[in-house]
């Protein structure tokens, strides 16, 4: 009957050493996290790789699709149900022509600075290349421009909203 190797004194001193240091790495770089305004660090090293990050107390809320269900058979006190208009109102304006998506997930701030006037309101006329928003992501502003010229008849999004990638921000016509 064969026996296992029982691990030596100098195998089990190693790898105890190899923890620490990998503890005290990952010490390291929770510092460098609370030290800077980064949210996470993810660093390899050889066959090693270490993702450290900070939580940021943000709700992200998941929706599913709506599933194909047999209705029941119609009755004389059957009414016909509409669709949320939160959800018709996102499928015309993602549908509209002259909708302008997000290019990025990020924030979205319709002023240049907390106490600023917004850039534009619903109505403004604006030229091809006018900033009408930014979309922070990553400590980065990025300029949302208008893509034509023409009249903002709506926008989508409020101060310091959170937005996703291809989500209709405002329309211009």
């Amino acid at each position: 009957m064969a026996s296992t190797p029982k691990k030596t004194a100098s195998s089990r001193a190693k790898s105890s050493a190899k923890i620490q240091s990998d503890t005290k790495l990952v010490r390291e770089l929770a510092k460098i996290l609370n030290d800077t305004d980064l949210t996470e660090i993810e660093m390899k090293k050889g066959d090693l790789k270490i993702r450290v990050s900070k939580g940021g107390g943000q709700v992200v809320q998941a929706y599913s699709a709506p599933t194909a269900v047999p209705a029941p058979a119609p009755t004389a006190a059957s009414q016909p149900v509409a669709a949320p208009a939160a959800m018709t109102e996102k499928l015309d304006s993602a549908a509209h022509p002259g909708a302008v998506k997000s290019p990025m997930v990020g924030t979205a701030y319709v002023r240049p600075s907390p106490d600023a006037d917004p850039f534009v309101k619903a109505g403004d006329k604006v030229k091809e290349g006018d900033t009408i928003l930014l979309v922070e992501a990553m400590k980065t502003f990025n300029p949302i421009t208008a893509p034509k010229s023409g009249k903002i008849e709506e926008l989508l999004v409020d101060d310091g909203q959170p937005v996703e990638f291809g989500e209709v921000l405002f329309i211009i016509v």
